[in-house]
């Protein structure tokens, strides 16, 4: 006979197992108890799956070796096997079917129900009791409407008042968050704003027309050859040094005293550079330890003209304009980034950098026009209006009276001084905050003050135990209905 095999594993319990057996399809169905897992299946399990396997058609059989198992299934009548093979070759005992003894119906029932019937009783026989009996019902219904049907709204206006605090501040940027004492953070903003200012050249100047050239003559201090290289610089003494260049190369003879003349130009030309006669004297460079140097003839041929071209006047006017012309443009830059209720601080506007400053022309050149571009960072330090709002709440919090609560109307911030630079960098002034309050009122108090009485006591009530700043109105539902609930739940209570 076809027999279906089941391996539980530790997982399964009853829910899982009797799913399983749900898709068997043979006669027999054998569970089969694993080794080493524990599987949690007690006596009422094995009953119930024997139960469903019934339902199914089939026979339920076990495979195990525990005792217990075994034991529980015997008492059972479930077949218990050592092994699948043992399963597959023994004959399965039948199950035994209970048989149930079938009884004959009474044939005197009705004759029993009969007797056991009793009488009505006679007081229910009286018409006042019907009538009283109705009138309760009557009264117990319009009670439950009395109770669950009306509905009352009270409207209040609760008392208000303004509540006001002046505040000493001081705002530094040393702070970081709001306290209660007074201190705040002093943020800082800043704008980058760039323009060009052209003025008209009123300084003379010269500009070089040709170089003064010569000779210099070196002299060797050492006992051994010096090469001198073209481009060797030399110059004068004195504070303003006047500089020259060898024109080409030279080798000094070895020997103290040697001597070597090479012909020399000046750096830069114009007339500074013609010199007398042995104003030259000093040598740049490690070669000034081996050689001396002076021209014995004076230097000549260094040309200027005059021409018109931007002075250090010219060029501090220029910067001066345009400066005046940034800051403004600064300040309303920065006067548009605030937001409403922000306190900037006037006297800590400053240039932070300047990130560019172009003249054109440059320092020397000739020009009649001198144009000046600049590229300037100002900053300024201000108080935000979230911080101020900040600081107004937590002093007014703390000044609130008893009973009363914020309004939604917000807190309006106002400064009483101006602000003024201290010395530690913070700034200080004072600054006044106002908000509306309104009393409390406990809707659960107002409920039970009024459930259950006439409209008109509870709105005299209501005046008499409430500071309002108008009369409470009282809407009933339906309109007809003269007292308020004797239900808190259907009044509701609002506040304006």
């Amino acid at each position: 006979m076809k027999t279906q095999i089941l391996t539980l594993e530790s997982h399964d319990d009853l829910i899982s197992v009797r799913d399983r057996l749900s898709w068997a399809k043979t006669p027999r169905i054998l569970l089969v108890w694993p080794k080493y897992e524990k599987v949690t299946l007690r006596q009422v399990d094995l009953k119930v799956l024997q139960r469903h396997a019934l339902s199914l058609g089939a026979q339920l059989g076990l495979v195990t070796r525990r005792r217990r198992v075994r034991e529980d299934a015997e008492s059972l009548g479930i077949p218990v096997f050592v092994s699948t093979g043992q399963a597959q070759r023994l004959a399965w005992p039948k199950p035994r079917r209970r048989r149930w003894l079938r009884h004959a119906p009474r044939k005197d029932l009705r004759e029993k129900w009969k007797e056991l019937r009793a009488g009505e009783a006679v007081w229910r026989a009286y018409p006042g009791v019907r009538v009283g009996s109705f009138a309760v019902g009557v009264l117990a219904v319009l009670l439950l409407v009395a109770m669950f049907i009306p509905r009352a709204r009270v409207t209040l206006q609760p008392e208000s008042r303004m509540q006001s605090v002046v505040l000493p501040v001081s705002a530094s940027p040393a702070v970081e968050s709001v306290f209660i004492t007074g201190s705040m953070p002093a943020r800082e903003l800043r704008i980058m704003v760039e323009g060009q200012q052209t003025i008209s050249v009123t300084g003379q100047g010269v500009i070089p027309q040709s170089k003064s050239t010569g000779f210099a003559l070196f002299r060797n201090l050492t006992q051994q050859a010096v090469t001198i290289p073209a481009g060797t610089v030399i110059h004068s003494g004195g504070v303003e040094r006047i500089r020259f260049v060898t024109m080409r190369d030279g080798i000094m003879n070895a020997g103290v005293g040697e001597t070597l003349e090479l012909p020399i130009e000046a750096i830069e030309g114009g007339l500074a550079a013609n010199l007398e006669a042995e104003a030259v004297n000093a040598v740049e460079g490690g070669l000034g330890l081996l050689l001396s140097v002076t021209n014995p003839e004076p230097l000549k041929g260094g040309r200027e003209l005059a021409s018109v071209q931007a002075s250090e006047a010219d060029r501090k006017r220029a910067k001066n304009l345009l400066m005046k012309k940034l800051e403004g443009e600064a300040r309303e830059g920065l006067a548009a980034e605030i937001v409403s209720g922000d306190m900037l601080f006037e006297d800590t506007f400053a240039v932070s950098q300047i990130l560019s400053e172009d003249y054109d022309p440059p320092a020397g050149a000739v020009g009649s026009m001198l144009t000046l571009s600049m590229q300037v960072e100002y900053f300024v330090l201000y108080a935000s209006a979230s911080d101020l709002s900040e600081l107004a709440a937590l002093a007014l919090n703390a000044s609130l009276p008893a009973g009363f609560s914020p309004a939604s109307g917000g807190i309006t911030v106002k400064p009483v001084s101006a602000p003024l630079r201290s010395g530690n960098d913070s700034t200080r002034w004072t600054v006044r905050a106002e908000r509306k309050i309104v009393q409390q009122i406990n809707a659960a108090q107002v409920s039970q003050m009024i459930q259950g009485v006439g409209s008109r006591k509870a709105q005299s009530q209501l005046e008499k135990n409430f500071r309002l700043d108008g009369s409470p109105e009282i809407n009933l539902s339906p309109s007809w209905w003269p007292w308020v609930p004797i239900v808190p739940f259907r009044i509701s209570v609002v506040t304006r």
